[in-house]
């Protein structure tokens, strides 16, 4: 019975199996039949829809902005060094690093006991050149008087010989007399002739002793000169630095002491491109008095001065590019020569452009604009300015439209999109509620103050005038410049 129970479960297991494997083998035929005979599906494809962050463009009037980094310095420093050698035996107290002088001010002295001998030999041969020019002209007068009587004597003696020449031809005189009268006669006028040679020979001496004089005055001036020397003084008001000698110490002759740098006429070098330099330019080209601001930063705080553009540098130094500018400060309050500092340089405004961050413009000089199927449109734009994470454009016919704002490379030209932020329909994003933010409105008051100062101040140049009175009769004037204006006014 074992047996067969067995034998009946085995034979239907096996039937079991069997029946699996033919039902497996039909499905597999059946796959490949529906496979080979049935037409390919092709699934239907969806437009992919970018996300985007969008601006409006709105054209306005804005101030362009030009950043650079420079260096302060004073536009009057002066070396300190000795004329000549010696021993310092006087110093200033205020002859230290740092120490402030007035203009006049002796600061050092060197030993003038060599100079003050060469003075004084310088004097005593002048005393002695003074009294050789009075015996010389002396001499001249007393030469004189002897040549008028040696002219008398042989007016006598030919007087004399006339006459006796007159005795011989009336028969009265001898031969031997008129002989012996003309002999004298010839020897008076041979005197009259060496006491001429004399007078030359003393009034030669007169002018050798005028020139010995002239020499004197000039050994006596440069020994003075000299001596003068041992003294150095302030030439203006200043500060010193590099001071590197002490009293006692023996100094060479034109050996740098200390500079003078002069702490309230400081300036800011500074450079800019060629192509920011070409945007500074006038009519004339040179580059306009602008208004700038340098500021200084240090520990989170910093101090902030205003100045004019005065000058730019004569050429390109060896290694460098651009163009290098110079600003004059107005109240240099807080700075030190060799400070790096930032200036800012307010352009005159730009009317009719549009302000939008630095990511909204191609390589190619376009933007991507929205259509109203709300895909994306490329159109070319003209670049005026780049300042910090902004572009200033010029674009006439997209006031209003929506611009990209970040762009990237799997946007382009009629990608269709969704934009992040509806509202910008109806106000600013990005950057223009950061501008939007920093107009503010005046009072009638405020801004007949504000106008008042600028009419007023008599440093600012007319071009400066003109553009800051335009701006403040505007309804909404910057704040940037309402600050700027009345930290000069004190309020």
């Amino acid at each position: 019975m074992r047996f067969l129970r067995r034998s009946l479960v085995g034979l239907f297991l096996l039937s079991l199996t069997l029946g699996l494997l033919a039902w497996a083998g039909i499905l597999v035929r059946d796959a490949v039949q529906a496979y080979l005979t049935d037409t390919p599906r092709i699934p239907q494809a969806r437009e992919r829809v970018f996300a985007v962050n969008v601006v409006p463009v709105r054209l306005e009037t804005v101030a362009p902005v030009m950043t650079a980094f420079g260096e302060i310095q004073s536009r009057r420093t002066l070396e300190l060094r000795s004329a000549v050698g010696g021993t310092l035996i006087d110093l200033a107290p205020e002859f230290v690093e740092g120490g402030r002088v007035a203009a006049g001010t002796l600061l050092a002295r060197i030993d003038p006991a060599d100079m003050q001998a060469e003075l004084e030999r310088a004097q005593s041969a002048l005393h002695d050149a003074e009294a050789e020019r009075r015996e010389a002209i002396r001499a001249v007068e007393l030469e004189k008087d002897a040549l008028a009587a040696a002219e008398e004597q042989a007016e006598l003696r030919q007087r004399a010989y006339q006459r006796q020449a007159d005795l011989q031809s009336r028969g009265v005189g001898t031969s031997a007399l008129v002989e012996e009268a003309e002999l004298s006669a010839s020897s008076a006028r041979q005197a009259v002739v060496t006491r001429r040679q004399a007078l030359a020979q003393a009034e030669a001496r007169v002018d050798q002793s005028t020139t010995s004089l002239t020499r004197a005055h000039i050994a006596l001036d440069e020994a003075q000169r000299r001596l003068d020397e041992t003294e150095i003084r302030a030439g203006f008001d200043a500060q010193l630095e590099e001071v590197s000698v002490v009293g006692g110490r023996r100094v060479s002759a034109n050996e740098m002491l200390a500079t003078l740098v002069d702490p309230t006429a400081l300036e800011v070098a500074f450079r800019v491109s060629t192509q920011q330099y070409l945007q500074l330019l006038n009519a004339s080209d040179r580059p306009r008095e602008l208004p700038v601001t340098v500021t200084l930063d240090f520990y989170g705080a910093s101090v902030s001065s205003f100045g004019t553009l005065t000058r730019e540098g004569a050429a390109v130094g060896e290694g460098q590019t651009g163009r290098l500018l110079f600003a004059a400060l107005e109240t240099p309050r807080g700075f030190k020569p060799g400070d790096f500092v930032t200036v800012t340089i307010d352009e005159s405004p730009l009317e009719q452009v549009a302000l939008l961050p630095a990511t909204a413009l191609g390589p190619s000089g376009d933007v991507l604009v929205l259509d109203g199927e709300e895909r994306l449109e490329a159109i070319s734009v003209e670049l005026l300015r780049r300042q910090g994470d902004s572009v200033i454009i010029r674009a006439p016919g997209l006031d209003g439209r929506l611009v990209v704002a970040e762009r990237t490379p799997l946007l382009g030209a009629g990608i269709k999109v969704r934009p992040l932020d509806k509202a910008a329909t109806s106000g600013p994003t990005g950057p223009d509620v950061q501008a939007e933010a920093a107009m503010l409105e005046l009072t009638e008051e405020r801004r007949a103050r504000l106008v008042a100062f600028i009419e007023g101040n008599d440093g600012m140049p007319a071009e400066a005038k003109q553009r800051l009175l335009a701006q403040i009769l505007e309804p909404r004037v910057p704040a940037q410049v309402i600050e700027r204006l009345e930290a000069r006014m004190g309020g």
